[in-house]
């Protein structure tokens, strides 16, 4: 059975949700992970008019990409928030994603957060039955405060639904939790449910995630150890190059510098026979 590899569209951060998608499919993959991601990239989002999401939907089918995934981040700490990350539930759900995406805060920019686990259980638990209702898992992503997934996997044990799991992000353990990826793997591997397949230069802090396979990570040998533990889960490529490129207005040539690097990815995994 071929890994099902989707590339999520925070990759094309700055750029429209065409151009992701368009880059996506020119480079062969099949699959895509939409952001639907508040003052941050919002490819989707569930206020978008109803013609411009049925548009999008068709240009998806046109291009022959399927949406495995909504990456939908709010801040599951705070009960303002829940009503909004139901909203993106919903907008999963119409997109035919098996899964929801969220880090416990905001993705970016988050203020006021409060990190508390009971608390995190408990609204985790909360929105368990709009998980039954629309079909859906919850991936709760290695990113910010819980940033190892030994620590989301302590939450997940705690919310105690089937439903909900670990988004174990390969390189966000490094730079948020400052530990090494597959040491870490082994701590939640019973709870995770899907992956983000990143890659990283640098074993600390810095902002340098480059193509698959053009970093320092063994993702291989990842992706092997998930396998002999039994988990076939998705994966899904995030490319967030350094700091500057994502955060800076795009200019002249970025479009192109995006699309290279989720073709080298995907060349590099087809290489490697995952795809």
């Amino acid at each position: 059975m071929k890994d099902i590899i989707s590339v999520s569209t925070n990759t094309y951060h700055g750029f429209t949700v065409d151009q992701a998608l368009e880059g996506i499919a020119a480079a062969g993959f099949k699959y895509v992970e939409l952001t639907a991601v508040r003052n941050w990239t919002e490819h989707i989002m569930p206020e978008l008019p109803e013609e411009e999401l049925s548009r999008i939907q068709t240009k998806m089918k046109d291009l022959g990409l399927s949406c495995i995934a909504v990456s939908g981040h709010c801040n599951l700490t705070d009960p303002e928030r829940l009503n909004d990350f139901r909203a993106n539930m919903a907008l999963a759900k119409r997109f035919g994603a098996s899964y929801i995406i969220s880090s416990t805060g905001e993705a970016h920019f988050g203020k006021d957060e409060a990190f508390t686990d009971d608390v995190l259980i408990e609204n985790i638990k909360a929105l368990v039955p709009d998980l039954e209702r629309l079909g859906l898992k919850l991936g709760i992503e290695v990113h910010g405060e819980y940033g190892t997934g030994e620590s989301l996997a302590r939450i997940v044990r705690g919310v105690g639904s089937p439903l909900v799991g670990v988004n174990f992000d390969t390189a966000n353990v490094v730079f948020y939790g400052g530990k090494d990826p597959m040491d870490d793997l082994k701590t939640c591997v019973k709870e995770t449910n899907f992956v983000h397949l990143k890659d990283k230069v640098g074993m600390n802090n810095t902002w340098n995630f480059p193509a698959v396979g053009k970093g320092e990570l063994k993702l291989l040998e990842i992706i092997q150890y998930l396998k002999d533990q039994g988990k076939q889960l998705p994966l899904s490529i995030e490319i967030e190059f350094t700091e500057d490129f994502t955060m800076r207005d795009k200019v002249a040539g970025d479009l192109e510098k995006a699309n290279q690097a989720v073709k080298d990815s995907f060349d590099y995994l087809h290489k490697n026979r995952l795809i």
